[in-house]
């Protein structure tokens, strides 16, 4: 039977919250194999696809490589789908992820292994404070991160991602706007130092990334002088501090391949190991620590709710369709405009147009 274990999370709006998570079994090796059969006849009975992001367990990546789709960040996750044939998308990660797909894909069926799988930037975020927040402050321009509600990006004017936060704020900051940044403030902040945009910050967190500890990390780079140290912006200020290069889980794996070092000490979710040993099998990669030496569990840095996706639950929606995600058809254009904005924008961007151009004068939303 599955475990459930209790999680904390931040919420701006009152003291700290409290949600859970399930944990599923771990199969026997006979059981995964099946599982895996299982699912690849039924991917093709269904004209489904896998997409998976780069946390969730080794297998679910894998398997969505092995069978046509594909292991990524969210947003890419999500504008695959849109560009695939398949009319079924199987979403493992967490239940932004696939709000996101839907609101790029409406006409499809987006399903999930399990609907319960959340994330703490999108829990404490919820829509009614958040409204009100924008609402105190109606002469900025709300830039949200990709990891909120349907809602939340309706209620926004940008949407952005971790490989391109910079370069559009950067771009809305030319242009003198002022900004209202959510959810993640680790990762507002970063953007804040970098840019030097004026930016009031919503005051969420990751519960994987808010744990790294700084003290901690410089203990490792003493024990491994010469590993290079990849950190994702939504670890804290210090932590950052310490990094030799900073990016998204796609400028992390990037970074891995092209930097001239053996080892490497890595500050984000651990799910991330697999695909970076995978691609770099001479490396060797360590995870950054998330607690002292008297620590039970010295280095946790695993998402609750990504690990809820098992091999189990892709098998029993494509057979069922159940856990299908619904987003309100009346929000989904709205949802969709800021995410369309930042697409136009990065792949003005990636072609080496003036990106820039792209930053309408608009207030808030």
């Amino acid at each position: 039977m599955d475990k459930v274990i209790e999680v904390d999370y931040e919420q701006p709006a009152c003291t700290t919250r409290h949600a859970w998570a399930r944990v599923p079994e771990e199969p026997s090796q006979q059981e995964r194999a099946a599982l895996k059969d299982k699912i690849r006849r039924l991917l093709q009975e269904k004209n489904a696809v896998m997409v998976s992001h780069y946390y969730v367990h080794p297998d679910l990546q894998d398997l969505a490589e092995e069978t046509g789709g594909i292991v990524s960040d969210s947003l890419e996750m999500a504008r695959f789908g849109r560009d695939h044939a398949a009319q079924t998308l199987v979403v493992s990660g967490v239940r932004f992820m696939g709000e996101t797909a839907k609101i790029l894909s409406p006409e499809k069926t987006i399903l999930m292994p399990d609907l319960d799988a959340n994330c703490s930037l999108d829990l404490g975020c919820p829509i009614d404070d958040f409204a009100a927040f924008c609402d105190q402050h109606p002469d900025r321009t709300v830039v949200v991160y990709a990891n909120t509600s349907a809602a939340v990006k309706a209620r926004s004017d940008w949407l952005v991602t971790s490989s391109c936060a910079l370069e559009i704020v950067s771009a809305l900051k030319d242009k003198g706007h002022k900004i209202l940044w959510a959810p993640d403030k680790h990762l507002g902040g970063y953007i804040q130092r970098e840019t030097g945009a004026d930016m009031l910050m919503w005051q969420g967190s990751c519960i994987v990334h808010d744990e790294f500890k700084a003290s901690e990390l410089e203990a490792l780079i003493q024990q491994h002088p010469g590993a290079k140290v990849l950190v994702h912006p939504e670890s804290p200020a210090d932590v950052v501090a310490l990094a030799d290069a900073v990016g998204s889980t796609s400028a992390i794996l990037n970074a891995a391949k092209s930097m001239d070092a053996k080892e490497f000490i890595v500050a984000t979710d651990n799910g991330m190991m697999h695909k970076l040993r995978t691609l770099n099998p001479g490396k060797t990669f360590i995870e950054a620590p998330t607690a002292g030496n008297s620590a039970t569990c010295k280095s946790c840095a695993h998402c609750p709710w990504m690990a809820m996706n098992s091999l189990a639950g892709v098998a029993r929606v494509l057979e069922s369709g159940l856990n299908e995600i619904h987003v309100d058809p009346e929000l989904i254009p709205r949802a969709r405009q800021p995410i369309d904005r930042m697409l136009a924008f990065t792949a003005a961007h990636k072609a080496g147009q003036d990106a820039g151009a792209l930053v309408p004068n608009i207030g808030a939303a």
